[in-house]
């Protein structure tokens, strides 16, 4: 997995267990823990960034402010979320110790724009996903998080588009809606995205 990173997609309380909970969602943290375990059974922690030698796992996070324009009360789609400072934006207790700095990645941080692509992220440094991805000599990304249908397929697809082989973990992804999340799953499929 030498040329290989994790990316995790909105493991956020607010849609595990918070104000936007989606289908599936404990499963899918359960199963990505299972999967971190696995990859990074022989990795050492410790190269001059601090991230997993041999494994990298980078974060994508909603990181709203209050009045952001997605929220209902701004005339949006969806009741508040991710609210920068809340218990709802914070990545999964049990994900948390493997989150750096470095490897976390904020969208949704503008008020005035909303971002379902973790590609729009970037990080406390002002990187963005591909950059640091191209930082780490990362050819093949895999793709695990919330939802489905939105923030995982937009992420998913730009990484493809910037030329990154692209897999989903099917078991470790979770989803607003069973029937929306099968159509994005068939829809991506269809333009070359892997799925396991």
């Amino acid at each position: 997995m030498k040329d290989s990173a994790l990316i995790v997609v909105d493991m956020l309380y607010d849609f595990i267990d918070g104000s936007m909970a989606c289908q599936e969602a404990d499963n899918a943290v359960a199963a990505t823990l299972r999967f971190i375990d696995r990859a990074t059974r022989d990795a050492v922690v410790g190269d001059e960034i601090g991230i997993h030698d041999t494994f990298p796992i980078l974060f994508v996070c909603d990181h709203h402010p209050a009045d952001h324009c997605s929220f209902t009360q701004q005339g949006g789609p969806w009741p508040p979320h991710c609210v920068q400072g809340t218990r709802g934006a914070r990545i999964h207790e049990a994900l948390a110790p493997h989150a750096r700095e470095e490897c976390t990645f904020y969208k949704g941080e503008d008020k005035n724009k909303e971002q379902y692509s973790g590609f729009e992220g970037v990080n406390p440094a002002g990187q963005t996903l591909s950059e640091v991805l191209r930082l780490l000599d990362i050819k093949k990304v895999l793709v695990c998080g919330i939802a489905t249908e939105y923030c995982v397929r937009n992420t998913a697809e730009d990484l493809q588009k910037d030329g990154f082989d692209v897999c989903i973990l099917k078991d470790c992804i979770a989803y607003v809606d069973r029937e929306g999340h099968e159509k994005a799953i068939a829809e991506m499929e269809a333009e070359g995205i892997r799925f396991r």
